[in-house]
């Protein structure tokens, strides 16, 4: 680059081509869910899929950037908002979101790769206790984010009281043809533009994606996401950080 002007120019490219990409993962999710009678080894989709968001993630983290002190409570914050706003729009009300943590706590991560995994494990806790609790007089309960500060990792329990996933199904939750919601669908014709969110959701519910793509942005540094569930009360959500530095991209 020879002046600031190169150097801007560069830059609007980079934002332009990460814009133009950003409808990608509901454009596939929408034609794996039409095609989904039609694949005779689900776990051979599940792992090509798997492979190519792995790739995605890599690629667009080559533009954005890790912030050396970024607070997790404060993204908990922001993304769990993002996610009662989107289900006071689908059922007219929302569960409250309490979080507990420290404030001042800081570690370098990729906001937006964890408020994707925040916005996304809150709005299913959200749809499920909304289901659960819809013919009840009862007032939903709360859900806890909760924020461990841990010598090798960042764990942070996202809990709610929704019911629960049922034994047999817990085996394909992070599967890309599987959704845990009640009368799942897709609406093609739904707008499919959430910036906040790497433009993955476009619902409560529907596309089966939420879960194998948080585990997948965990993943990436080294992380982990498991769910464990008890049929008849609720899901707990266990979204392991690793401490960057030393994680290198798992890419395939």
């Amino acid at each position: 680059m020879k002046n600031m002007n190169d150097e801007k120019e560069f830059t609007e490219l980079i934002k332009s081509i990460k814009v133009r990409h950003n409808n990608v993962v509901p454009t596939m999710a929408l034609g794996v869910q039409q095609l989904k009678n039609v694949f005779e080894d689900p776990d051979e989709i599940d792992e090509f899929l798997d492979r190519i968001y792995m790739s995605r993630i890599g690629i667009r983290m080559l533009i954005g950037y890790i912030h050396t002190n970024m607070s997790p409570v404060n993204v908990a914050r922001n993304a769990s908002e993002d996610a009662r706003s989107m289900c006071y729009g689908e059922y007219g009300s929302a569960a409250d979101v309490r979080i507990y943590g420290d404030p001042d706590f800081t570690f370098p991560y990729v906001p937006a790769h964890l408020h994707l995994m925040f916005f996304e494990l809150v709005k299913n806790s959200l749809r499920a206790v909304q289901d659960h609790f819809m013919d009840s007089d009862e007032v939903a309960p709360p859900i806890r984010i909760i924020i461990a500060d841990g010598i090798e990792d960042v764990t942070i329990k996202v809990s709610d009281e929704g019911g629960g996933i049922p034994r047999s199904g817990l085996p394909k939750i992070f599967t890309y043809l599987y959704s845990t919601a009640r009368n799942a669908s897709w609406d093609e014709n739904e707008p499919s533009d959430l910036g906040t969110t790497d433009n993955i959701s476009v619902k409560m519910a529907g596309n089966g994606y939420g879960l194998p793509i948080c585990r997948l942005y965990a993943r990436y540094f080294g992380g982990d996401l498991q769910v464990i569930s008890m049929e008849g009360y609720g899901t707990d959500a266990y979204l392991h950080l690793s401490r960057l530095g030393d994680s290198q991209e798992p890419l395939p």
